[in-house]
């Protein structure tokens, strides 16, 4: 038993879930719930693709940190020796394969190519990228991105139409990767304050796609859920950059994915689907009771 709940902490479910919320909000930005017959076979092969990839990322990042995880965590499954190295590869590797394989299911192309694609962003990050300051945040952002666009990939034609939205989770995931960085020893008041700024950014891009788009009475609930969630414990972690701090601010940005991605549904005129991925976010935060979201 102890070991089942090793490995699950290792895959960081809270964070997993947010994960599904990218792939069901690049699905209703795709336009497929539109569609006159909506099969639900790809929709849950591009979610077993996103648990794979997301579950399979997050645990080799655990293996690459395992030696510093001994100093700095030692509570973790691998330093704390809950959890054999080599277990956890073999967990990494196969969650990684299954990804691939399950967006294949739906497309070689584009949906497996992008499957692959984000596993070599994965291990880019998790073995090299993370230890600079530029293209750590750069690449787990790419990382978020892909994976909307592996959702928008369900209808491949829509890939053209809304590639760039992709931009806006590499602006927010490479903020949220940005701070974490003093999680563990703390951090500086400028770089919180650099991240508000990406908040923003995202927000404003959000809000401007629902003008666009004719939905900002749909859009605007949501997108006020997310800023309520995200800026009240950057502002804390902004007035005293302390380790716990950071890391509360950390862990509310990556559980209000849920809501941005929500918003994003909701600009697209998705709001039953909107009301369906917020429907993830308690389930996100029960989970984090359990695990942590890093």
């Amino acid at each position: 038993m102890n070991k089942i709940v090793g490995f699950l902490r290792l895959m960081r479910l809270a964070n997993i879930v947010t994960a599904i919320s990218d792939i069901l909000a690049g699905i209703a930005i795709s336009g497929y719930f539109l569609m006159d017959s909506i099969a639900p076979i790809p929709i849950a092969w591009l979610i077993l693709s996103t648990i794979g990839l997301y579950g399979g990322g997050v645990v080799f990042n655990d293996v690459f940190d395992a030696e510093l995880d001994k100093i700095e965590r030692p509570e973790r499954p691998i330093p704390s020796g809950l959890i054999r190295k080599q277990e956890a590869i073999f967990l990494a590797s196969f969650l990684l394969l299954l990804g691939v394989i399950a967006a294949v299911q739906v497309t070689l192309n584009p949906s497996g190519l992008i499957a692959g694609s984000i596993v070599i962003a994965v291990l880019v990050y998790d073995k090299w990228a993370k230890h600079n300051s530029f293209f750590g945040p750069l690449m787990m952002g790419t990382c978020r991105g892909l994976n909307l666009l592996l959702g928008i990939s369900i209808v491949p034609q829509m890939l053209y139409n809304y590639w760039f939205i992709a931009l806006v989770p590499v602006l927010y995931i490479g903020a949220i990767t940005m701070i974490s960085r003093g999680e563990v020893h703390g951090g500086k008041s400028s770089t919180m304050y650099t991240a508000g700024i990406f908040y923003l950014v995202v927000m404003v891009s959000i809000i401007v796609i629902s003008f666009i788009q004719g939905t900002i009475l749909y859009s605007g609930l949501f997108i006020g859920l997310f800023a309520s969630m995200v800026f009240p414990p950057l502002r804390r972690a902004i007035i005293k950059p302390e380790g716990k701090r950071i890391g509360l601010a950390v862990k509310a940005g990556v559980i209000a994915l849920i809501a941005m991605n929500a918003s994003w549904a909701a600009a697209f005129g998705m709001i039953y689907i909107a009301i369906a991925i917020i429907v993830l976010l308690p389930l996100s935060l029960f989970l984090s009771r359990l695990f942590a979201v890093t």
